[in-house]
């Protein structure tokens, strides 16, 4: 048996992020949606009833840490798998014991899967009856979407809760926690965290808690202490440490840069739209975020001016993520001088902000009898009938605005790119319909 002496060293050698796991919801860190006091979640942790779930977010927000505290709150015995490394004999085994220590002392048992995405269906299909007949409380933690990643028949038995990213206050709180914890964390040294350096910290991290433990731990191992003994973690130390690359500017002048970039995208300047982009990339932005901004202005100053637009933005997307850098990086060039050399038109936006508007104004609306779903069912109908467009050779004269909107109009066509070419066919449209008026 270890010693009391071995089990203290043992924990300090674990990594600093395993010996700043909170152990309690009073110690936990961001998802405020799920662990304030009042929510679902915290309550049935405390009264111990939490029935089977599965927690699913970006790595490094908290998922494996509740289900941990779960399991050391709860009265039950808990057991601790890996989908990647476990099978359906592991799992036959440990549902057996369960239902064992349930027959003989009324005592629940907790299976915490990690990855549990990584199960495939005959092993899924293995816990089902123990989850239904409660043998089993199974705890799930996933970075994918469960609804898609797993089967039907486990999730629709578990409760779903969605982890977000931790925001950069969270980051912080979690930096400066480990920082000046004494008995987990760098309390007992004399260590120096320059702003600079909790800064990039808590960029370089994107949401990730582990991330940022991870590379403080770096930097505050690699680094000797000066002659009195201090260390001192600056941003060029944080820069190595993190692995991405300390932005050579304030935080003010990042997010210049990410609205010059925009800015570029929308003046049609593709030079200066590429220099931007990969300086924010360069500088360590997730280029998914350059990405996220291209598509959104492929829609708001392109628009229907160039369709295709939104098309190749989304192409480059989803050719980056398949492929990775550096190559990725070639669709997304294609796409940035795609979108800033592409005609512009914001009419889109406008149509947006007009059809919304005229929402909240016009309060509930009601949908014309003959464009309802069954219409000759509709109580107190007016005797219009909804009339079939291809019956008419493909263009008819009727009212699909409600009665008290009628004549209103959010999508004016710009004389940019292609939109002249839907200006036209409108008009096309509305010629026909006269005519057939005047028949």
């Amino acid at each position: 048996m270890d010693d009391l002496f071995t089990i203290a060293a043992g924990n300090m050698m674990a990594p600093l992020a395993e010996r700043m796991r909170p152990h309690s919801l009073a110690e936990f860190i961001g998802q405020k949606h799920l662990v304030s006091p009042d929510s679902l979640l915290a309550r049935a942790i405390r009264t111990d009833k939490l029935g089977s779930c599965i927690f699913f977010g970006p790595p490094g927000t908290g998922k494996t840490t509740l289900a941990s505290i779960i399991a050391e709150s709860t009265h039950g015995a808990f057991a601790k798998m890996n989908a990647v490394s476990s099978g359906v004999a592991d799992a036959k085994k440990l549902i057996e014991e369960a239902r064992d220590r349930l027959k003989m002392y009324g005592k629940r048992t907790y299976l915490l899967l990690d990855e549990c995405h990584r199960w495939n269906k005959a092993q899924s299909d293995c816990v089902l009856s123990a989850i239904e007949d409660g043998s089993i409380i199974f705890i799930g933690s996933t970075t994918e979407n469960p609804y898609v990643s797993m089967t039907n028949a486990i999730v629709s038995r578990c409760r779903v809760f969605e982890l977000k990213p931790l925001t950069d206050d969270d980051i912080k709180e979690g930096l400066l926690r480990a920082i000046s914890d004494k008995k987990n964390g760098y309390g007992n040294l004399e260590l120096t965290v320059t702003n600079e350096a909790l800064s990039h910290f808590v960029w370089a991290a994107n949401g990730d808690m582990r991330s940022a433990l991870g590379s403080l731990e770096l930097a505050v191992l690699s680094t000797p202490p000066d002659a009195e003994g201090r260390i001192t973690i600056d941003g060029n130390v944080a820069e190595q440490s993190a692995q991405k690359k300390l932005l050579t500017v304030d935080e003010t002048l990042y997010y210049d840069m990410l609205s010059a970039f925009c800015k570029s995208l929308r003046g049609s300047a593709p030079d200066a739209a590429l220099y931007y982009a990969f300086r924010l990339i360069e500088s360590g932005c997730d280029p998914m975020l350059i990405f996220r901004r291209l598509m959104a202005h492929a829609a708001e100053d392109v628009g229907l001016a160039n369709t295709n637009a939104l098309v190749v933005a989304v192409s480059a997307c989803q050719a980056y993520e398949r492929m990775g850098a550096p190559e990725g990086y070639i669709p997304l060039t294609e796409a940035i001088i795609c979108v800033a050399t592409s005609p512009k038109s914001n009419s889109v936006v406008i149509a947006r902000d007009a059809a919304i508007k005229c929402v909240k104004e016009s309060g509930d609306s009601v949908v014309p009898y003959q464009l309802r779903n069954y219409p000759e069912h509709s109580p107190n109908h007016d005797g219009r009938k909804y009339i079939y467009p291809h019956d008419e050779g493909g263009y008819v004269k009727q009212e699909y605005m409600p009665d008290a909107l009628l004549g209103k109009k959010f999508y004016f066509p710009k004389g940019e790119g292609d939109e002249p070419k839907i200006a036209e066919f409108m008009k096309r449209v509305e010629n026909i319909i006269n005519k057939q008026d005047n028949k």
